[in-house]
């Protein structure tokens, strides 16, 4: 993208950023934390009036599962069941994605994750009894996808909805 992609802004000049935490937000979410790492001083600011926290993941170089740690640990201090995990690029994956997501309501035990016509996306629901295991198996910029496939994760089928396509060209 040429810059982080947090700080990306669609067509309608709003962030990538504000609406993905609009878009957790609506799906059902009550507390988002983002996540961020590259440009992080610049990102801050336009989370403002969002509701949302922020933290920022210092190792962020190393790949993904710096930010999926970062979060999960971040989650780890809350009384969260399970935490939905989404990436800044999906912008046509809206809220309606998430609330399909979140029916029935997640517990500890959960793992589900939108799929686009069979093929496993984001965004990923983990439930705390696999946050610690997701962490330990993570590196790179790999993220949970080994973990969630070696363990049966959900897929619960969101084509209708979107074609949960990350954007990663202008």
């Amino acid at each position: 993208m040429g810059m982080p992609k947090a700080l990306v802004r669609g067509e309608d000049g709003e962030p990538w950023l504000v609406r993905g935490v609009r878009t957790l937000t609506e799906g059902g979410c009550a507390q988002v934390t983002v996540v961020l790492g590259a440009a992080a001083e610049d990102a801050l600011p336009l989370l403002d009036g969002t509701g949302a926290t922020a933290v920022v993941a210092a190792d962020w170089e190393d790949g993904m599962s710096a930010s999926l740690c970062a979060g999960l640990t971040a989650a780890a201090g809350t009384d969260a069941d399970a935490v939905v995990v989404s990436l800044v690029d999906l912008p046509d994956v809206g809220a309606d994605v998430v609330r399909r997501l979140l029916e029935p309501p997640p517990d500890g035990a959960t793992l589900r994750r939108a799929s686009y016509d069979g093929r496993p996306g984001h965004p990923v629901v983990i439930g705390r009894d696999h946050w610690a295991a997701v962490a330990a198996e993570t590196s790179g910029d790999r993220g949970a996808r080994t973990y969630l496939d070696s363990h049966d994760a959900q897929l619960v089928e969101c084509v209708d909805l979107a074609p949960g396509r990350d954007v990663d060209h202008r």
